[in-house]
């Protein structure tokens, strides 16, 4: 296993950015934590330390955590390219979807139960009795019940799911049930998600949340931000370019790179209406229905638009065995497309082995864009969407699991109520673009819908509660 470094966060940033009654409680509620949690070590457990959404979750907070005087410590599992085809199976069932099996056998069992073992056997060395383990998705359930055995308490975070059972979600669920059935508490982002066999009294349903100081979330003024796009390469103006430096996390000075592979065409101009969508490379998140759309429904009418589909480059994702073909697909259907419309549409492959060089990009292509969109076939809670929306963008999410959570339809952005309707997608899209006065109003909401309900003290807070219950 390899441990990841996190950083304290001051909590007064945060609370400068609260009322004064929600930022006293979020301060009263640190200092509960340092002192019921005094003396444990708070493990946190996943598949990745970076490029998915679950590791960005980890770094709020975690850092947010530390900054309290929490001893909370972070692993990455081992595994092997089976066990990632297993587990990425898993995910897609529990969304509903089972992409190129029948199910899982034995064999899966037992190789998941193998590469378990081998990885509890490396935390016998770490863990003591009275520490507090949380493991994170499918690919971690099956610590739980020696992790207890080592005295640990142990909560299982599942961070996806699907609204309605089917058969399909019943074999994910099948597979996992026993060995989430080893922890002592149960974390959902939806109460629809949780499995009927789990003892309610041990549920908890807490939505993630972002953190607006981290590199990809932190303020870029609009030369910043066109700085960072020309410098990388996904915009273009005709003008020389000059070295970009950014200050990291931690405060160091890093320089922007150029990357000749970034795009597979040349860039948008700059001044171009852009349409973006930041996801992985993954069948759920329907990139491919993204650039059918646009290309079909919204190219013709909007004549000066773009569309960047961004994701990470698909060599840096280690837990994600489908990503390249996803890519593969999406790269196909931009080939076919006429040259005109192909002009105007971007594939992306944001680096992955600088991650705040990753993040920095991010943040400027959201700032950067009038529409922002998740048109995703399931979802668990798309973060990437409230990172836009903080950025004060309009959005358009599929109706679909935790993004109608994350906006109300017409007041920060619009919900497309059947996620395969590419023509009521492109004309949503349209309306938007079209419509200056009104993205700046929905940008606002939508800002201020994140203050609200997705910043880390909210996160925090739900978090104390359940580990001084198990904590005794």
């Amino acid at each position: 296993m390899d441990a990841v470094q996190i950083e304290a966060e001051p909590l007064e940033d945060l609370a400068g950015l609260l009322d004064p009654v929600r930022a006293e409680t979020f301060l009263s509620t640190a200092a509960l934590a340092r002192k019921a949690l005094a003396g444990r070590i708070i493990w946190n457990i996943n598949s990745t330390a970076s490029g998915g959404g679950v590791a960005e979750m980890l770094q709020v907070l975690l850092a947010y955590a530390r900054g309290a005087d929490v001893d909370a410590r972070w692993l990455v599992l081992d595994g092997d390219p089976a066990f990632f085809e297993i587990t990425k199976a898993l995910h897609n069932a529990l969304h509903g979807s089972l992409i190129g099996r029948t199910g899982f056998g034995a064999e899966d069992q037992a190789h998941y139960e193998r590469v378990m073992s081998a990885n509890l056997a490396q935390l016998r060395d770490l863990v003591r009795p009275g520490d507090v383990v949380l493991l994170h998705d499918p690919q971690t359930a099956g610590l739980a019940a020696g992790l207890k055995q080592l005295g640990a308490h142990v909560v299982w975070r599942c961070h996806i799911g699907r609204d309605e059972r089917t058969e399909i979600t019943d074999l994910g669920w099948d597979f996992l049930r026993e060995h989430v059935l080893g922890a002592d508490a149960f974390v959902f982002s939806r109460s629809s998600y949780v499995p009927l066999w789990l003892p309610p009294e041990r549920v908890m349903i807490i939505q993630p949340s972002i953190d607006p100081f981290s590199t990809k979330n932190v303020d870029l003024p609009g030369h910043e931000v066109r700085r960072v796009l020309l410098g990388v390469g996904l915009v273009h103006n005709g003008d020389p370019r000059g070295v970009v430096g950014f200050q990291r996390r931690e405060g160091s000075e890093g320089v922007l790179r150029r990357h000749a592979d970034l795009l597979t065409n040349a860039p948008p101009p700059i001044d171009a209406p852009l349409v973006l969508q930041v996801s992985r490379w993954d069948r759920l998140k329907d990139m491919p229905g993204v650039l059918s759309g646009f290309a079909a429904h919204v190219a013709p009418l909007v004549p000066d638009a773009h569309v960047v589909l961004a994701g990470p480059d698909v060599s840096g994702i280690a837990d994600d065995p489908e990503g390249a073909e996803v890519y593969a697909e999406c790269h196909a259907v931009w080939a076919a497309l006429p040259p005109e419309v192909q002009n105007r549409c971007h594939l992306a492959s944001v680096p992955m082995d600088d991650v705040d060089e990753n993040a920095l990009i991010v943040n400027a292509l959201q700032r950067h864009a009038a529409v922002v969109v998740q048109k995703s076939l399931a979802e668990g809670f798309g973060l990437t969407l409230t990172e836009a929306m903080w950025k004060s963008r309009p959005v358009i999410a599929s109706a679909v699991g935790g993004l109608q959570d994350q906006l109300t339809d017409g007041d920060e952005g619009f919900l497309l109520h059947d996620a395969a309707d590419l023509e009521t997608f492109g004309a949503l899209v349209t309306r938007m673009l079209g419509d200056p006065e009104g993205r700046r109003t929905m940008g606002r909401r939508a800002q201020e819908r994140v203050r609200r309900d997705f910043l880390g003290d909210r996160h925090l807070i739900q978090w104390v509660e359940l580990l001084t219950k198990l904590g005794g």
